[in-house]
């Protein structure tokens, strides 16, 4: 198996992704394939794949944020169950993170994600993949360390159209797993840039961003 980066969209594997996307996740969580363009030509935007006899069968996207020196997990997928492709990606994602953050002259110092809660929304069944059942992905990022932001949370749909997509917790794996709380203005300085993109805002959104900023610290919380 391969751990390859996707770098243009011309790139054979990123059709096959877009495809996989399509399959596994909600419509307003999947950006229209030319919309991608840029993302992948952006050098802090990290798109790999998991190759396995010319097949895309696992991939991630995340990101690495030096002045913070935290990382966030856009995504990841796993489209079979039998390769070992969970600790496949999460390995080689941590390790490329690590490397980042040493040519920052630091040790990371953590990395958010997003995480559906299954115990209040339970239609997502990406694509009827059972190893990306919602339960299973919630337990997997449990046992890699994350920890849920005690944070009413809510993001802008990827479909731009000012809709809110409620049903997640917005997660923090810290690199010191002792870290119970992180500080409200990293939060608040992290979402508003990565969601920057997107220039339709919901209001609930809006409402969110003001009590962080409102806020000193936010506790992390036993996902």
């Amino acid at each position: 198996m391969e751990y390859k980066r996707i770098t243009s969209i011309d790139d054979a594997n990123f059709k096959k992704l877009h495809d996989l996307m399509g399959k596994i996740f909600p419509s307003e969580e999947v950006l229209d394939y030319e919309l991608w363009k840029e993302p992948l030509e952006d050098p802090s935007i990290r798109v790999y794949v998991a190759v396995d006899n010319e097949q895309v069968v696992g991939a991630t996207e995340y990101r690495y944020y030096p002045d913070w020196n935290i990382a966030m997990t856009d995504f990841t997928i796993i489209s079979k169950p039998g390769l070992s492709l969970g600790r496949f990606l999460a390995k080689n994602r941590l390790q490329d993170l690590q490397k980042l953050a040493k040519d920052n002259g630091k040790e990371l110092f953590g990395m958010f994600a997003e995480i559906y809660d299954p115990y209040r929304v339970a239609e997502h069944e990406f694509g009827g993949v059972r190893v990306m059942d919602p339960y299973v992905r919630r337990e997997v990022l449990s046992h890699l360390g994350y920890k849920r932001l005690n944070l009413s949370y809510v993001h802008p749909s990827w479909e731009n159209n000012g809709e809110a997509v409620s049903g997640l917790d917005l997660c923090f794996m810290p690199t010191n797993e002792e870290l119970d709380e992180v500080p409200a203005s990293l939060v608040k300085d992290f979402l508003t840039t990565y969601y920057s993109v997107l220039p339709n805002k919901p209001q609930e959104w809006l409402n969110m961003i003001e009590k962080i900023s409102a806020m000193d610290t936010i506790a992390l919380l036993p996902l």
